[in-house]
């Protein structure tokens, strides 16, 4: 449905987005994820035309960002980071308002401002001036107003920004619905949300692509490496790290702490067998006394935190 091809945007002579290819399907909730400053919203910004490209270009369906601007508008709802509200209008007002710019008139107009009242969560707040809002309802007047036109496609720049636990798990749970019967595009750095919400993740990280797939499939790309966390009391870790450096795959003992006798530590292991098995072998041979030992999981955390991670 969207293709984007070699996208690149410079500001005077930094380089925002670099280079970017990307296709995404009809029906997707696509999760764009990376750290402040890696390019998300200048790349949502030129896929709803608001902003044009340095090189490279934009289709939707089969239209293109450089000769059919106003067309691929009509495709899109566009909900930026700060919804674009009018804090003195009452919610009902506003709604009305974002209506006649839509052109959508009589019976038409008040059954659809139902519609999304009830999908979005507004029927007890229609009556109120939106400056009294919560930041939550805000954001739902604001999902209200991108789908007005009832667009195809939703363009939605970190649309959980800002609001407390509770508030998060209703605009997740919004979207989620919304995402079966349009095409999702949201930019976020919780991660949470994009595992929990979106169908696909691309991570971007200095205006690159550097990771593009399900959750399942970056934790199954990002290899066998695995991490176990133990802590031992009473022993020197210069001969903790001489006895672990004789198991195959395992790397040097990293050394997180040491309190009261106690030294916490960590081994990364690089093979597909598991050794703890071998690792305990070692503690027990030993007679050192274990107080903790656990292996991490690969979470989309982990894996973001290594993507994105300065050098």
């Amino acid at each position: 449905m969207i293709r984007i091809e070699n996208l690149t945007k410079y500001y005077g002579d930094v380089c925002a987005v670099d280079d970017i290819s990307l296709d995404i399907n009809e029906g997707e909730i696509l999760g764009l994820l990376g750290p402040n400053g890696a390019g998300k919203t200048t790349t949502l910004r030129i896929l709803t035309c608001y902003m044009t490209p340095t090189s490279g270009n934009i289709h939707v369906k089969d239209l293109n960002i450089h000769n059919n601007s106003l067309e691929i508008k009509k495709f899109i709802g566009y909900l930026p980071e700060s919804a674009p509200l009018y804090p003195d209008m009452i919610v009902y007002d506003y709604l009305c308002f974002v209506a006649d710019i839509r052109q959508l008139n009589g019976g038409h107009r008040e059954s659809r401002i139902r519609e999304l009242a009830g999908l979005c969560g507004l029927n007890e707040v229609m009556h109120k001036s939106i400056h009294e809002l919560s930041k939550g309802y805000k954001q739902r007047v604001g999902l209200a107003h991108a789908m007005m036109s009832d667009p195809e496609i939703l363009v939605l720049d970190e649309p959980t920004s800002g609001l407390d636990p509770n508030q998060i798990v209703e605009i997740r749970e919004i979207i989620k619905g919304i995402g079966k019967e349009k095409t999702v595009i949201l930019s976020t750095h919780i991660l949470t949300e994009a595992e929990a919400a979106c169908d696909r993740v691309v991570i971007i990280n200095h205006g690159r692509i550097v990771a593009d797939g399900t959750t399942d499939e970056l934790k199954k790309d990002a290899g066998s490496d695995y991490i176990v966390h133990i802590s031992l009391q009473h022993t020197d870790f210069d001969i903790i790290r001489d006895a672990f450096r004789l198991i195959p795959g395992v790397k040097e003992p990293i050394q997180t702490g040491s309190r009261d006798g106690i030294i916490d530590f960590y081994i990364s292991c690089s093979t597909g067998k598991d050794v703890r098995p071998d690792i305990y072998s070692v503690i027990r041979d030993n007679g050192w006394p274990l107080l903790e030992f656990h292996m991490e999981t690969r979470t989309l955390e982990n894996i973001f935190r290594e993507l994105t991670r300065e050098s």
